[in-house]
């Protein structure tokens, strides 16, 4: 489990409504609103992400932002809204870089390829992506969490990917009967699991997929691994049978 796109209307927020929308001094109300905001949010961010949801406080965020506490407990009434209006705005951005990039002029297997490279390089751009995802799986593993954005916009992801599949089908690159979403889950899953599973990739891969080489290598072996996976001519392994 983010970064550009925000949720803040869709978190329910308190939305400004002052009586003439066109004076100079609504729009520098509503402009100030959302910069205090995009503060917030980039301060809960950087402290959910080192301190985890648990040992985050909002006093620091409150200190970081450059606000007052009361005023971020104005905006989220609980610090788990606030998390999870983090988790919500790191999900939109990621999504909708995977989702509005133009896959379409490329040959079906690079298509596969810049879109599992996009994928794994936001979180190497996005440090901070790593432990978000960690903490965000926690969070949805222990509570049900109303709106959740990154349900909401899986299908759209799982749409592109079963375009790309159809193509390469088609062409003769890729063979048949692929799911395009247990695909776009296996994609995730390898592709992020050298950050947030760093310990146990490490071991096992006789290198550190955090370090600048590792992060190259595990690009690398990565999308070569899930596009041998579905290539055409590629005889599927029967299951063993359940002992």
């Amino acid at each position: 489990m983010e970064m550009g796109l925000s949720m803040h209307a869709q978190e329910g927020e308190p939305a400004e409504r002052p009586t003439d929308t066109n004076s100079g001094e609504a729009k520098h109300t509503l402009s100030g609103k959302r910069e205090t905001i995009r503060r917030i949010l980039l301060a809960a961010k950087a402290e959910f992400a080192t301190k985890g949801l648990a040992g985050a406080r909002v006093d620091q965020i409150a200190l970081a932002a450059g606000v007052t506490k009361q005023l971020v407990y104005h905006y989220y009434a609980s610090k788990e809204k606030l998390f999870a209006t983090v988790l919500a705005d790191a999900s939109v951005t990621v999504m909708a870089d995977l989702v509005e990039f133009d896959f379409s002029q490329l040959a079906a297997p690079m298509a596969i390829r810049a879109f599992l490279n996009r994928m794994f390089d936001q979180y190497d751009d996005d440090p901070h992506l790593r432990s978000l995802s960690q903490e965000g799986s926690r969070f949805h593993e222990s509570r049900e969490v109303p709106g959740d954005k990154f349900s909401d916009l899986a299908p759209a992801l799982v749409a592109v990917l079963k375009k790309i599949l159809e193509r390469g089908i088609a062409s003769g690159d890729f063979r048949s009967g692929i799911d395009a979403r247990v695909f776009a889950a296996i994609a995730a899953l390898v592709t992020s699991g050298g950050f947030t599973n760093r310990f146990m990739m490490s071991v096992l891969a006789g290198f550190d997929t955090t370090a600048p080489d590792g992060i190259r290598a595990w690009r690398q072996h990565s999308a070569d691994f899930i596009l041998a996976a579905i290539s055409a001519g590629k005889d599927q392994v029967p299951d063993v049978p359940a002992t």
